[in-house]
């Protein structure tokens, strides 16, 4: 188990809703629909902003005690309070990565324990692979329906769960497209990903546990997903600069939203929570306290 912030460790799944939110910081262990156990932590935030609560998804590699993500959530925590967890495969939870498929069900079990604590405005934040979850999630998640972007028997693990449906998304660094190897960067992750010897750096170096299957069925994409988002507010932010994500991927993004969409391109801006500066996160943290209003 990984070190965390103070508070109370503990392995709950599912709780009664509280009446108020905690004011106390929290960890334990969620269950997802599929049965992975997620490492998550609760920050009640420093403004006294209520029931608002961001949601923050990591990207590949990453976990809710890397520096970067902690920071970022630093950054959100004076808008609201933050839950930050460990994605399948990687930190202190169990499973196996699947890079961006079975993560939408981690996502969703973090958002229901939000508003189990309480929390009735929820904003998620993804980061890369994180992005491209939020976006899968909130299509899953949304008024269009459990499913709306997807079939098959995946798609059946989403129904009935309307507590794990966001407010607003906002999706930074993420690819808009699957099997993208147009970049060096990317053509790493690719051998990462599937070689045997790529899988133990990944295990051994980089604390990241990935699976050996091939999708089947392939999840949809993040692009097609994000028709299927509105009305849900949706914010895609990409750095001009990203050496993982050339600017085509978001600017697919915000064409497939038909208008609905807010797209900013940083200057300068590199790839995810690395390359985020503190002024680009105050800025998504007022934009999405605006956006639940």
């Amino acid at each position: 188990m990984s070190p965390g912030p103070a508070g109370h460790m503990t392995r709950s799944f599912k709780s009664p809703r509280l009446e108020t939110v905690p004011r106390t910081p929290l960890r334990r262990f969620l269950r997802t629909a599929d049965g992975v156990d997620i490492d998550a932590a609760y920050d009640p935030g420093t403004e006294s902003s209520g029931d608002l609560a961001f949601i923050v998804a990591h990207g590949f590699t990453g976990d809710l005690d890397r520096p970067h993500v902690r920071r970022a959530a630093g950054v959100l925590a004076r808008g609201g309070a933050v839950v930050t967890f460990s994605f399948r495969g990687h930190g202190g939870s169990g499973g196996r990565s699947t890079v961006g498929d079975r993560e939408v069900l981690d996502l969703a079990a973090a958002v229901a324990w939000a508003r189990e604590l309480g929390h009735t405005r929820i904003v998620t934040v993804g980061f890369s692979m994180g992005g491209s979850v939020v976006l899968r999630h909130a299509a899953l998640y949304g008024e269009n329906g459990p499913g709306a972007a997807e079939g098959g028997p995946a798609a059946r693990e989403h129904e009935g769960r309307a507590e794990a449906r966001t407010d607003a998304v906002v999706s930074v660094s993420a690819p808009a497209r699957w099997y993208y190897r147009g970049t060096a960067p990317m053509r790493r992750v690719h051998w990462l990903v599937t070689r045997p010897e790529g899988r133990i750096v990944g295990r051994v170096g980089l604390r990241t546990r990935i699976h050996h299957r091939d999708w089947d069925p392939v999840p949809a994409s993040p692009v097609e997903c994000v028709p299927h988002i509105a009305p849900t507010p949706l914010l895609v932010v990409h750095g001009d600069r990203d050496g993982y994500f050339p600017v085509d991927h978001p600017r697919m993004l915000a064409e497939a939203s038909a208008g609905h969409a807010e797209l900013w391109l940083e200057h300068g801006m590199g790839h995810a929570e690395n390359a985020a500066p503190d002024a680009l996160l105050a800025r998504i943290r007022d934009w999405s306290t605006a956006h639940v209003a």
